[in-house]
């Protein structure tokens, strides 16, 4: 596979992932696999990293991004957990659900990310490369499908590069995602 310059391929190993951690730390964009699709990735405190994944996607500035991270405890200190929240957190984290809740003051999280409002949505995906990614990089990414706002959403780095090809600085290749739909 190859890519436009400014748009690094690298199959998902130990190197790579310690690569796409510091794409993040520098404000740049990482596109990951996760069970679902591949997201693409910038660091959730990082406004204008997060300004640049709105510009790279089309996406508009109302639409607000999932926040992942790597395990519950994470979660608990952007959002504020109820009974029914930590009852899903805990029968199906990691994996592919997306719980919205309130989100806690000063989180850290980036306001162009939460698009205004006072809920984050937050999510500890399961597949192996984007909990590598998470546990390197040690905070927050935002990450919704990485593809152009309105196309079909990517399962494997081929798709991500069809779509995004110059528009991401990173691409870890894990190969096809086993589930193929959002969370």
């Amino acid at each position: 596979m190859t890519a436009e310059p400014g748009t690094r391929v690298l199959k998902a190993d130990a190197e790579a992932i310690k690569a796409a951690a510091r794409c993040l730390a520098s404000g740049g964009l990482a596109a990951f696999p996760t069970e679902t699709v591949y997201g693409l990735g910038a660091e959730a405190g990082n406004g204008e990293a997060v300004a640049r994944l709105y510009a790279a996607k089309g996406r508009p500035a109302f639409n607000p991004l999932i926040v992942h991270v790597a395990d519950a405890d994470a979660a608990r200190a952007l959002g504020r957990f109820n009974a029914a929240a930590e009852k899903l957190a805990s029968a199906f984290w990691p994996g592919p659900l997306t719980l919205v809740l309130p989100k806690v003051p000063n989180g850290g999280i980036a306001d162009l990310a939460l698009a205004g409002l006072d809920s984050v949505a937050l999510r500890v995906p399961a597949h192996a490369t984007a909990r590598a990614l998470l546990k390197e990089f040690g905070k927050p990414i935002v990450a919704p499908s990485a593809n152009r706002s309105g196309h079909v959403s990517p399962t494997s780095a081929a798709h991500v590069l069809a779509d995004l090809r110059g528009r991401v600085d990173l691409v870890l290749d894990a190969g096809p995602c086993p589930v193929g739909v959002e969370s």
